[in-house]
């Protein structure tokens, strides 16, 4: 294991500094769930286009775009592709975000919060009849990264 990154040996935190970095294409996977009552799943099935896992995935997109105004330590980037997919199952909602970008430093943390934010927004939506959701397993679950 490895040193934490964004800590120096005497404990300060700092940014990483990757200008030395080549830039290359990076690619970063993310997926999470959000477990619900079979009926709230249902419903959610039902709504019609344009409903609330339209606006769950705007919200992800959105969030991908905002991760350095998040999270303190996380480098701005020209993020070229973000995807935010939402699979409704029989009791959950199955999340994926695909980001992509063409930089010095990888895109995992953009595409952990566009499926967070995502999530959060399915169980705001939804919270009125189903208060006992619970967002779960969001994970990284893959990432590339290429020559540019």
């Amino acid at each position: 294991m490895g040193e934490l990154s964004h800590v120096t040996g005497a404990g300060d935190v700092r940014m990483v500094d990757v200008g030395g970095k080549p830039i290359s294409r990076r690619r970063a996977v993310a997926r999470g769930v959000v477990q619900m009552a079979p009926e709230t799943a249902r419903r959610l099935r039902e709504l019609p286009k344009g409903d609330a896992l339209v606006a769950a995935q705007l919200a992800g997109i959105m969030a991908a775009k905002r991760t350095s105004d998040l999270i303190p330590l996380c480098h701005p980037l020209p993020l070229s592709h973000v995807e935010v997919s939402l699979e409704v199952g029989a009791a959950s909602v199955e999340i994926t975000g695909v980001v992509e970008t063409t930089a010095q430093t990888g895109v995992e943390m953009e595409a952990l919060v566009a499926v967070s934010v995502a999530a959060l927004t399915v169980y705001d939506m939804a919270k009125a009849i189903d208060n006992a959701m619970v967002v779960t397993n969001v994970a990284l679950v893959e990432k590339t990264k290429e020559p540019a």
